[in-house]
């Protein structure tokens, strides 16, 4: 079985545009969620390898289910992805336990490489 998915993201084109990439590169897309509360739940259920996470969201953000995807597995790989001009937020991300980051509007390359290496691929 090949490297799992998570993509969490309010906006079903980008996870449309991420599925697409990952999918190309053989990573099984195991659920996909719409807010932070969904993530936590989702994540909880399916213990994805790398999960890739909107920072900015309705109900609950990308940050704060970061930091409960991260107290329920010190270990869950969360890629974070945010809007260039949101710098406060990446930084507030990496402090919370993001491995990486991707800036929107997606360069596949950037994605590709991105999840590769924090999947040690």
């Amino acid at each position: 079985m090949g490297l799992t998915v998570l993509l969490v993201d309010d906006s079903l084109f980008m996870r449309n545009m991420l599925r697409g990439i990952l999918e190309g590169e053989g990573y099984e897309i195991v659920a996909e969620a719409v807010d932070g509360m969904d993530a936590v739940r989702k994540y909880r259920e399916f213990r994805p390898d790398v999960t890739t996470m909107d920072i900015v969201m309705p109900v609950k953000n990308g940050i704060e289910a970061l930091r409960e995807i991260r107290i329920l597995d010190a270990k869950a790989c969360v890629v974070m992805c945010s809007a260039v001009g949101q710098e406060s937020l990446v930084n507030a991300a990496h402090e919370a336990g993001a491995c990486d980051f991707i800036i929107k509007p997606f360069n596949p390359e950037r994605v590709r490489e991105v999840i590769k290496r924090v999947a040690g691929a």
